[in-house]
């Protein structure tokens, strides 16, 4: 499906701030791309992104995306307090409505951020759509580098490249987008996210929902410190951040 046309960032489009008569929301954009269809709409002041009919995120909140970050940054401040060669360098996978590369951009203490996505179309909302306000200009960030791929064929390709890594593509390890997004949460997926990471780096999942079972695989792949967070939402139960790093097996946890 040909991609409709999107407003420049800051103009609105005929559709912008209102909802349709009947107060449905208005769609802005929808496109079929090989992992199915994506669509941004428009719920009054909301900007809302729904992958092949499942609500993935909108632009209401964004406490927990900006705490991924940030959590894991005090993780990797709060060790040994050893010198680094470099500063930290941070892959974020998925860039949603934009909340957490807007906050790793914001802060000068990251080093080379990576944002990977693997849908054009929410590529295209941030850098000439309805999603660039979110994203605070945050992809012309000389230290920001796209990278349009899935995430875990990403990770595949690097090993002990990041120091952090922060995921956010699902609404969960127990509630995936489709059903590809579960070899991230395997055993193979864990692998490779603890090889892609530095001796000492962290790994931070957000999830909308808590796991009884994830902090184990975790746990089963290697990581260490594995710990949960809560974050409280307006409704519902609390959102979830599940943190761990990579030690080597001669180092203790």
């Amino acid at each position: 499906m040909a991609p409709s046309a999107l407003p420049a960032p800051g103009t609105a489009g005929p559709s912008a701030g209102q909802d349709a008569a009947d107060g449905r929301p208005v769609v802005l954009d929808r496109r079929t791309g090989p992992f199915g269809e994506v669509v941004l709409r428009r719920h009054g002041a909301l900007l809302q992104i729904i992958a092949n009919g499942c609500f993935l995120m909108d632009t209401s909140d964004g406490r927990s995306e900006r705490l991924l970050v940030r959590a894991a940054l005090t993780e990797l401040t709060s060790g040994s307090g050893a010198a680094r060669p470099h500063p930290p360098r941070l892959l974020i996978g998925g860039l949603g409505v934009g909340f957490s590369l807007a906050e790793a951009a914001a802060e000068p203490r990251w080093g080379g951020i990576d944002v990977v996505e693997r849908e054009p179309a929410v590529l295209d909302w941030h850098r000439a759509g309805p999603l660039a306000a979110h994203s605070g200009g945050a992809l012309t960030d000389p230290r920001v580098r796209v990278v349009q791929a899935d995430l875990l064929a990403h990770l595949h390709s690097v090993r002990g490249r990041y120091e952090a890594l922060c995921l956010d593509i699902d609404n969960g390890p127990d509630w995936t987008v489709t059903e590809d997004n579960d070899g991230l949460y395997s055993p193979a997926g864990l692998a490779a996210c603890r090889a892609a990471l530095t001796e000492g780096g962290v790994l931070v999942v957000w999830s909308a929902q808590p796991s009884a079972t994830f902090p184990d695989l975790l746990g089963d792949a290697g990581f260490v410190g594995v710990r949960t967070e809560e974050v409280s939402v307006a409704r519902g139960v609390p959102d979830v951040l599940f943190l761990a790093s990579r030690h080597s097996a001669t180092r203790s946890a």
